[in-house]
């Protein structure tokens, strides 16, 4: 049924967190597997309007366009008028002859598809979570919980979540890894990164992202220890040369990390980029590295996308974050195994891709 619609708009209001919202990257590349032409247009409601991750979807290579609606218009009696002119602007300009409605709870998304199905009379795929909810749309899927049973599921990762309502149109995930391509802002960082630090050009790095840098998600930093173990070893076995990177909020962290790690190993050079790339330049930065390590954030999903040798460190077990494909290891670190991480570097390092 897919195949008949080349102009689609898809809903989506989950978290803005830049992994949550690439991992919706696969169900898009199913999508097009399935209707190579097909333009795909993305209406995020998000409760955190400016998010770092818009600038990386309105760049995305599956994405004809990226649009935002403050999920607080919604809410807000006085600001739901606002919220529906945004909403019919969108369809209007994008034109869409077909909606899908991922979200399987909450009204925003619910709202949007009904106007385009009763104003514009565009067919509609939502999810019947609870019912009658189905019948608001002109199509809909089986409940979250039936689309686990169907698929044999105890846990569904939020990566599979995009293919509940996609199972109506018999779309299935497979072996379909979540994406993103550099854009020419990212090649050109990335180009350059070698020469910035001083570098030969045919240095290999290791790309380190401590990460956690707000105070809710201090948690989930593993121990410095772990990363003095890894950069350590990956210099001594293989020569990488280790890089930092983050968010400006976070100079302060991999700074406080070298000063340490610098007394115990004067003969290890380490540079640290953090706060001196956008978004989009820190997919190229990423994509430098032979390997990347990084905590449970931002740059472990990039890395993944773009088929780096990754090693994500989780302080806690968390196995919907978990991605599974060969050049991703997730390794739960609290506490920490060294002989396993030594053996993971070995493996990682092994691997001629991305």
């Amino acid at each position: 049924m897919i195949e008949k619609f080349k102009n689609l708009l898809l809903l989506k209001s989950h978290s803005a967190g830049i992994g949550d919202i690439l991992r919706s990257s696969a169900a898009w590349k199913a999508i097009k597997n399935k209707s190579p032409d097909a333009k795909l247009h993305l209406l995020f409601i998000t409760n955190h309007p400016g998010y770092p991750s818009e600038e990386l979807m309105k760049k995305h290579h599956l994405l004809s366009s990226f649009h935002t609606i403050n999920k607080e218009y919604f809410n807000r009696v006085k600001d739901f008028k606002k919220a529906i002119k945004l909403a019919d602007e969108i369809i209007s300009d994008v034109k869409p002859d077909f909606i899908i409605d991922f979200e399987p709870y909450g009204l925003e998304t619910t709202i949007v598809s009904l106007m385009g199905r009763l104003k514009y009379k565009i067919p509609t795929l939502g999810i019947n979570e609870v019912f009658p909810r189905g019948l608001l749309y002109t199509y809909h899927a089986e409940s979250v919980k039936k689309f686990m049973k169907k698929h044999n599921m105890s846990v569904l990762n939020y990566t599979d979540r995009d293919f509940v309502v996609l199972d109506r149109l018999g779309i299935e995930r497979g072996d379909i890894q979540i994406e993103i391509k550099e854009t020419e802002e990212a090649i050109k960082f990335r180009e350059n990164l070698r020469k910035s630090l001083g570098l030969p050009e045919n240095q290999e790095i290791l790309i380190v992202n401590i990460g956690c840098g707000t105070e809710d998600a201090i948690p989930k930093r593993p121990d410095y220890s772990i990363y003095e173990f890894l950069i350590s070893k990956a210099y001594e076995k293989y020569g990488l040369i280790p890089v930092l990177i983050g968010a400006k909020f976070e100079k302060d962290i991999n700074q406080d990390f070298i000063k340490k790690f610098s007394l115990k190993h004067k003969e290890i050079p380490i540079f640290d980029i953090a706060g001196e790339t956008t978004i989009t330049e820190s997919v190229g930065a990423i994509n430098a590295g032979r390997i990347v390590i990084s905590s449970d954030s931002g740059p472990y999903h990039i890395a993944v996308a773009l088929k780096k040798p990754n090693l994500a460190l989780f302080n806690f077990e968390n196995t919907p974050h978990y991605h599974h494909n060969p050049w991703t290891i997730c390794r739960l670190v609290n506490p920490p195994d060294f002989n396993q991480l030594d053996k993971d570097l070995d493996y990682l390092y092994s691997l001629k891709m991305g």
